[in-house]
């Protein structure tokens, strides 16, 4: 009995390996395409206006810029907070020399980021400009 045929193990695993390595890169890029969908379109865009109470940079690996606009719809009112991310560090420039003074800040939310290495919050601000009382 003469067996000419190549055992049927080394070839299925080089098929099974092949299949591990295209499921993981499939993953990859379709993490990249769902993290790049999520930072290009914004689920929403706006304004709003208040008083800059705080601002840092905060992040282990990814620092971004973390702050606080204080809003109050008139005197003696409780105060809402609103928490926002800035990436720009022009933008990080003005609304530090900025506070303490009335401010509107322009905003993109982004919901569904993967990581916090976008920021802390889903809203992005990147313009600001000073409201004359």
């Amino acid at each position: 009995m003469n067996d000419t045929s190549a055992p049927a193990g080394p070839s299925l695993m080089k098929r099974l390996r092949r299949f591990v390595l295209l499921a993981i890169l499939a993953l990859v890029v379709l993490g990249g395409l769902y993290t790049w969908a999520a930072w290009k379109y914004s689920y929403s865009e706006g304004e709003r206006a208040g008083f800059v109470q705080k601002f840092s940079k905060k992040g282990w690996i990814c620092k971004t810029w973390e702050g606080e606009l204080a809003m109050a719809n008139y005197p003696g009112a409780i105060q809402q907070v609103f928490h926002f991310t800035v990436w720009d560090d022009a933008v990080a420039s003005q609304i530090s020399q900025s506070m303490g003074e009335r401010v509107s800040v322009q905003y993109k939310q982004h919901v569904g980021l993967p990581t916090t290495c976008f920021g802390d919050t889903q809203y992005f601000v990147h313009a600001i400009r000073r409201v004359e009382n």
